[in-house]
Parts: C-alpha cells; structure tokens; sequence
C-alpha cells in the first residue's frame, strides 16, 4: 500500500498555459498549485531547447529525495513546447511580435511573468538553472534579491567563443531558414520512422516526448533564440554574481563544449569565494539525456547551504 501511495506522489502532472501571450508547457512533481503550507519550491529553468519533458527524471529523482515534501516545477521557455489541439503557439500575434517574446530577453520577462502570477511572495524559491537557463536567473536575480540558485553547465558568457559556438552560430545566426524545410518533412513522417532517425542523431538515446517535439514552429523558436544566444551572451555578468554570490553554486562541466573548462578557471579566479564546481563525474552538458538521477542527488546535497 505504501508503495503505491509513493507511486501516485511521483506522479507528474502536466499544464498547458499562455504565459506573455505565448505557449507555455509546466511539469510539476507535488502539489500544481501552491498555498501557505508550501514553504519551499524547486523550479527548474531549462536550457535550449526548453522542453520541461527532458527533465522528467532529474525532478522526480529531487522530488523524491527530498521526501515528497518540495514541490518540483519546471516552466518552459515561450513556445518551446507543442501545444494541443485547442490551443495555438501565441494568444496574440501582433503583442507576442511586439515584445519579442521567443527572444533571449522575451524569454526573461516571460520567467519573471511565471513568478508573479504562480508563485506566492513567501514561497522560499531555489532555482535550477541548466546552460541558457543560468543566464536567464542571472537576469531574474537583478529584479528578486531573494532567488537562491544552483546553476547547471551554466553558459553566463562568451557563447560564441565556444568550441560549439563557433559550430552553431553561423547556422543559428545566418543559415537557420535553411533547416526548416528538412524539419519540416521529419514532422510528416510516420512515428516510427521519425523516432529511429531522432534515436540515430541522439546517439541510440530516446526520450519519450522527444518525437512530440518535432515541430517546425516549436523548433524555429529555439533556432531563433539561439541565434540571439549567440549575439547577446557575451561578458559574464560579474556585479550580479558578486551580489548574490553567496546564493549561488555553480557546476561546470570537465568535458563542456559550451562552457569549456577555462571558464571555470577564470570564474574561479575572479570569484575566491563563490562556490563553484567541477564536474569529476563526466556528465556531458545535456546531462538530462543519461544522468538526470546523478545530476539531481547532487543538487539535493547542495540544496542544504544555499
């Protein structure tokens, strides 16, 4: 009885919103909604592309580890996310066009937006960034003070200066139109031809949602969103970091080509303090794909000093 009482707990469950007038996916271990009893929440900030469902195992495993007594929540970035039948990727054309809300900074006001409307004032928030997403919490943090943050394969500077960098931007920023025609074939092709080529260009790794997520709309977004990655993510924003240093814990990667190793020395130097982390363990930057459960023991370790 036990057994199937912890089963229903890590049950996740699944909403589809409008959030700044565009599409917005929440996945949600614990409580969907919160109130006064609910002193702490866990909300995961993914990376690009921002698709909550990668990250299934890494919230389960912390909702559990915690004891089931933390709501886990993940918010997906505006339209990264294919929406159901009755629901359209934007509310509003014309102000989703005028606030530019597939964009890196859209992206920021659509999180803090979230906050306001979903998380009560007293909540305790510990956000879990992952790449982009330690950026975009970097950004929330100048306009919350009290956010605390554990900051995954954080990419906070020089993205195009990256060994993948310097790959993805001339295709993120100059040649992105190219690809939407072959994304838009894969997307008529029947599930189980679709899901062997995903499986082949994952490297034999196929997560449930993934083929769900092959939509020319919803990968357009993350192919424009990277491409203002690319122009916009540049010097680290060292006056927010040595603000809320003791707030922050940050994981690098050994093996990162987004956020390669020397970013940690140079982070490290500049901030003696700061608590800041290399992996030992060889995780790869998308750690969600094979180390979710790994990833997600460390942070509720971690959890215990911010």
């Amino acid at each position: 009885m036990d057994s199937m009482v912890e089963d229903r707990r890590d049950e996740p469950h699944t909403d589809f919103m409008y959030c700044c007038g565009a599409i917005t996916e929440t996945l949600k271990f614990g409580s969907c909604q919160l109130h006064s009893g609910h002193k702490v929440l866990f909300l995961i900030i993914p990376g690009n592309p921002g698709v909550v469902g990668f990250y299934k195992t890494f919230m389960q495993t912390l909702h559990s580890m915690f004891g089931y007594r933390h709501p886990v929540w993940a918010v997906s970035h505006a339209g990264h996310c294919v929406p159901p039948d009755t629901m359209d990727i934007v509310d509003d054309t014309s102000s989703a066009a005028e606030k530019d809300v597939f964009g890196i900074n859209g992206q920021i006001e659509h999180k803090l937006a979230f906050l306001r409307k979903h998380v009560p004032r007293e909540t305790s928030l510990v956000l879990v960034g992952h790449s982009i997403g330690c950026y975009i919490i970097l950004d929330m943090m100048k306009r919350d003070p009290e956010l605390k943050a554990v900051m995954l394969f954080p990419t906070i500077e020089r993205m195009a200066l990256s060994p993948q960098g310097r790959v993805m931007t001339p295709v993120l920023c100059h040649m992105r139109y190219v690809a939407y025609l072959p994304l838009f074939l894969l997307s008529l092709l029947p599930e189980r031809l679709k899901s062997s080529l995903i499986k082949l260009v994952l490297g034999g790794i196929l997560l449930k949602n993934t083929v769900k997520c092959v939509s020319l709309f919803f990968v357009a977004n993350a192919m424009y969103m990277g491409g203002q990655e690319m122009k916009k993510v540049l010097e680290r924003d060292n006056v927010t970091i040595k603000k809320h240093l003791k707030k922050l814990i940050f994981y690098y990667g050994a093996t990162d080509h987004w956020c390669p190793v020397q970013y940690y020395h140079d982070i490290k130097q500049d901030f003696p303090n700061g608590d800041f982390r290399l992996c030992e363990n060889g995780f790869r930057h998308a750690f969600v794909l094979d180390a979710g459960r790994e990833v997600a023991n460390m942070v509720q370790c971690w959890s215990k000093i911010i």
